[in-house]
């Protein structure tokens, strides 16, 4: 049996999709698996190969995949998953998590959690008819982490793969602190294997969780890893030098940008897009706020690849200084 943690690549709306996952594994790897971000809802949807672009087995090679619904009922949830397996797919996430305004209004994701008889009621609809394992991605409940704790000894009865808990509430969004203390609570309560998530950002916070909750074996990593692309490598005892780590994010950047031009929609879907991704991966250049703005900034693609470069150029230039003759 190996020692290494199971790391999960989490789903991030808007960044985490086939192309993003299969480069980040080809250039950094480290991953076991990635949970793909949710699939909308779509009443009286057949699901065709156009809505599943992004889960096709074909596009998803680097990386094996879990793909995560939404839904909160079972006609649309058991057509899903029925389409999903007829493309080979053996395991499905239920999104419990979710802290969109927009979605919690709707009593999906966390929005849900204030109602366990209502997810008690979809579990008992659905697993008699699913034609796969089940997992849950949640948080520790919407407004309060006696949400989550009612709902888990409830659920000890039913066949889940595992659960995976983002230390936080729902109504923090991303903010404030997460709250171990409560998962611990979970892991009394649970009779499933839980999943830790919630802001992993460097290997000390994983040792120190990993000192915590010696009995899971499996991790979660989204925002953490889009800011340190070498963190889930790290974890696993993988470490790279100032050189190599500034030619592998170059390398990335190129085959990501070029893969969404030929992708998306025009150059401010792709500027968009990649906006987005930098405003993690400024991260992993410290001291260059300057050009970061100047990235932010970019109307152009020519603006945009002149501000990467001068970036890249800055960051190599301040690596060779430092590093030993």
């Amino acid at each position: 049996m190996s020692n290494q943690p199971f790391l999960y690549l989490a789903p991030i709306r808007g960044i985490t999709d086939c192309l993003f996952r299969n480069l980040f594994q080809h250039h950094f790897g480290g991953f076991d698996q990635a949970v793909a971000p949710f699939i909308n809802p779509q009443p009286h949807s057949p699901f065709d190969s156009r809505q599943l672009r992004d889960l096709q087995p074909e596009a998803n090679k680097n990386l094996p995949v879990v793909p995560q619904f939404l839904h909160s009922e079972p006609a649309g949830l058991l057509s899903l998953a029925q389409r999903l397996h007829d493309l080979g797919y053996t395991h499905i996430n239920w999104n419990l998590g979710c802290p969109a305004p927009m979605v919690t209004r709707k009593r999906r994701g966390s929005g849900l959690l204030p109602y366990p008889d209502a997810i008690i009621s979809l579990l008992d609809q659905i697993l008699p008819k699913l034609p796969m394992q089940l997992s849950i991605k949640t948080r520790l409940g919407l407004n309060h982490p006696d949400e989550l704790a009612t709902l888990l000894p409830r659920l000890n009865d039913y066949p889940l793969k595992e659960i995976i808990i983002h230390s936080r509430l729902g109504k923090q969004l991303y903010r404030g602190t997460t709250d171990p203390e409560s998962f611990s609570h979970c892991l009394e309560l649970s009779r499933h294997p839980l999943v830790y998530n919630g802001d992993i950002t460097d290997s000390e916070t994983w040792i120190r969780l990993q000192g915590q909750f010696p009995t899971v074996q499996r991790w979660m990593i989204g925002r953490g890893v889009l800011a340190d692309p070498f963190l889930a490598r790290t974890i696993k005892g993988k470490l790279f030098g100032d050189e190599q780590r500034a030619a592998m994010l170059l390398a990335f950047h190129r085959d990501l940008y070029a893969g969404y031009r030929k992708s998306l929609a025009g150059p401010s879907h792709l500027l968009g897009r990649m906006k987005q991704i930098w405003f993690y991966l400024a991260a992993s250049f410290p001291g260059q706020q300057k050009m970061w703005k100047k990235i932010k900034k970019a109307t152009t693609e020519e603006q945009y690849l002149a501000a990467v470069d001068t970036l890249f150029h800055t960051s190599s230039a301040t690596t060779a200084k430092r590093s030993p003759e």
